[in-house]
């Protein structure tokens, strides 16, 4: 699963619990699937920043300085 496809069925999942039309049961289901996915998109967002710094002082460290 990419962070796109979790980010969507985390949506869903949000979008049905308030309606509030499924079973108690389903509904603890459908929040541990969402904790589950937020961890995950977490994950994702985090490892895509640290690739962006590690770029971004890549990036930095190469420019040679006018003069």
């Amino acid at each position: 699963m990419n962070f796109e496809d979790a980010l969507k069925r985390l949506e869903e999942i949000v979008r049905i619990l308030e309606k509030g039309e499924v079973s108690l049961d389903e509904s603890i289901n459908l929040f541990e699937e969402g904790i589950k996915l937020r961890k995950f998109c977490n994950e994702k967002l985090s490892e895509a920043e640290r690739k962006i710094i590690v770029i971004t002082e890549e990036d930095i460290g190469g420019q040679e300085e006018p003069g």
